[in-house]
């Protein structure tokens, strides 16, 4: 199982002929993420969007890898970068997409498609992956989906436990995350979530180990497990968090970034290839761990 980023870099390097589209390229923070991924034999990068402008960046910051790249111009037209990038994959041509200059939105809604687009499942999920000191550890959702109900949040386990799965995890422990880790009628997610570790004890959520409702100290430190007298294989121990809420995803998943200064990565699952859609004020280094992140999950 790898338990930090730089096992999965190696992992990555380990598998050949893998290629990243990049939508609407031309931004330093994307063609940096192109440039490192090279540079450390993690991939190749179909760079797609402005060709003026992206040939400008890659000479101001790696003149050396000038023609080293793919290049399919579309302009400034973000939409049409957006496009063009989903048919590549449509087509076969890379196997992760890799958000650059185009606003989420505009991505997704290609990505979405009824005719044209990658939805592979009902329900696509972000699943945010941190490096803990002792181990990566999964989050979901904070980035899509905004209150998911029953059936949405076994959709979105199902994708987290598919990145587990691509991590070398065979089983990875869930904690479904809540304020309290009793159950509370007037608590629907404590309700959710008693629900869902009943389903998965009958099966109906393979290749994972659930308990909940959890709450956060409960999940992930043993000591306050004990303390709270929680006999469960999961509680201290969770590889993958599901939150109730976007709210609660998003607020965790900038605390661990920007109070713990974690290294992050995550990656849109539930479409035909990978989506990334990191934040366009991410560096460099986490659009390439993201990179890192979705190539393994494409073998899932």
């Amino acid at each position: 199982m790898i338990r930090n980023f730089n096992e999965m870099l190696e992992l990555v390097k380990k598998q050949t002929g893998k290629k990243v589209i990049i939508a609407a390229a031309q931004t330093e923070s994307a063609i940096e993420a192109a440039i490192l991924a090279k540079r450390e034999n993690l991939a190749d990068s179909i760079l797609v969007g402005d060709k003026t402008g992206i040939i400008a960046l890659l000479k101001e910051m790696a003149p050396e890898l000038e023609n080293a790249f793919e290049i399919i111009d579309t302009g400034s037209d973000l939409l049409a970068a957006c496009t063009t990038s989903v048919n590549l994959a449509r087509e076969g041509k890379g196997h992760v997409i890799l958000k650059g200059k185009a606003d989420t939105a505009v991505l997704l809604k290609t990505v979405l498609d009824k005719e044209r687009g990658l939805r592979t499942s009902d329900l696509i999920s972000d699943v945010l992956a941190y490096e803990h000191p002792d181990r990566v550890i999964l989050m979901s959702d904070g980035g899509i989906n905004l209150y998911p109900d029953l059936n949405e949040k076994v959709a979105i386990i199902k994708n987290a436990v598919a990145v587990g799965h691509a991590l070398g995890n065979p089983s990875p422990k869930v904690a479904l995350l809540c304020a309290v880790e009793v159950v509370n009628p007037k608590m629907p997610p404590t309700i959710d979530a008693s629900i869902i570790v009943k389903m998965q004890e009958r099966g109906q959520i393979p290749g994972c180990l659930i308990d909940g409702p959890l709450a956060f100290d409960n999940a992930i430190d043993m000591e306050a497990a004990r303390i709270k007298n929680i006999k469960s294989s999961v509680a201290g121990d969770a590889d993958i968090l599901i939150v109730p809420n976007i709210e609660a995803g998003n607020i965790l998943g900038k605390t661990l970034t920007y109070y713990c200064n974690y290294r992050v990565a995550h990656v849109v699952m539930g479409t035909k290839v990978p989506i990334l859609i990191p934040s366009r004020a991410d560096t460099g280094e986490i659009k390439m761990l993201c990179m890192a992140l979705g190539i393994l999950a494409s073998s899932k």
